[in-house]
């Protein structure tokens, strides 16, 4: 039996890394794809955690693997592309170490995943099952992952959805909205940035914006806010959870490694259980969470950055 099980994208992610003798600048190979980081932030913290996804036969995808497997991942299904290459993605940092993404994917090996790859008795065996949108931009991946989230819902897994929205990889935002609100009725658990939340909902309102998105099913909403920390709703209880003050270097992952901790503190509640959470378990919960989006930013990177549990207990305290 196995906690979390995510489905996705698994990448490179190359980051700014100073620069060489010339004032040229160096960019370090980091292991990136969002679903992955959640598992490598839940698995680190001790939950048994596998991933679902494609790489190309080359040395970045025996790289991404290695790093999976170090990091307490199950990769059993783990499929290998002799077609293209892994995908890669290279990360622009501005002053305040927020991100942009250039993507080399068309194609990348993480969109050629089949319906007919997916291991579904991989499924079958979890708790909790996440999976993000980026996988939802192409075919063939798209129809697994539809396959993959109908699979978990009859198996009678939680169901854990990111719309991680990426402009560059859809041909509009009405696209992006379409196929990213299709398979939110099955959602159990969601997690939105401030932007993605205004693009699926139309609204601004932190609290409008969530109960237009908790009527069409999800038990547990997160909004991910930075510096400000996390928006959380829960049937009609909802709140703010400030930050921690952190120095902060890069955000790559933060979003990422916030769900990770709060999947690991769910791994072991049933959806009836999360539906009747109270207020005050619930805020920690979240404020664990918070704890570790905001060290993961105090370091370059995102699976690399991830905090243990000593550290996230250090800084709450």
């Amino acid at each position: 039996m196995f906690d979390i099980t995510a489905l996705g994208e698994i990448l490179i992610d190359f980051t700014p890394s100073g620069t060489n003798g010339m004032g040229m600048p160096l960019y370090a190979q980091n292991p990136g794809g969002a679903p992955a980081n959640v598992l490598a932030q839940s698995a680190l913290l001790g939950s048994r955690t596998a991933f679902i996804g494609k790489v190309g036969q080359d040395g970045f995808g025996t790289f991404l693997r290695s790093v999976m497997e170090r990091s307490g991942i199950d990769t059993r299904a783990l499929v290998t592309s002799e077609e293209v290459h892994t995908t890669l993605a290279f990360v622009q940092l501005d002053a305040c170490g927020d991100r942009s993404f250039s993507f080399y994917r068309n194609p990348g090996a993480d969109i050629l995943l089949r319906e007919s790859e997916v291991d579904y008795d991989l499924i079958r065996q979890s708790h909790i099952f996440h999976f993000g949108s980026l996988s939802l931009t192409d075919e063939p991946a798209r129809s697994a992952t539809v396959a993959a989230v109908h699979a978990a819902r009859e198996s009678g897994c939680l169901i854990s959805y990111d719309p991680n929205y990426r402009p560059p990889l859809w041909p509009s935002q009405d696209a992006a909205r379409t196929a990213m609100l299709k398979l939110l009725p099955l959602a159990d658990i969601l997690k939105l940035s401030e932007e993605e939340l205004t693009l699926l909902t139309g609204e601004a309102s932190l609290a409008t914006g969530t109960a237009a998105l908790a009527v069409q099913g999800p038990a547990l909403i997160l909004i991910s806010l930075a510096e400000r920390g996390a928006y959380f709703r829960r049937g009609a209880l909802c709140g703010l959870v400030p930050a921690f003050q952190v120095d902060t270097v890069d955000t790559t992952g933060a979003g990422d490694a916030f769900l990770g901790a709060i999947l690991h503190r769910l791994r072991h509640k049933t959806l009836e259980e999360i539906r009747r959470l109270g207020e005050d378990e619930l805020r920690e919960i979240v404020r664990f969470g918070n704890a570790a989006g905001g060290l993961t930013t105090a370091a370059k990177g995102a699976i690399p950055a991830m905090p243990t549990l000593e550290r996230i207990l250090s800084l709450q305290g």
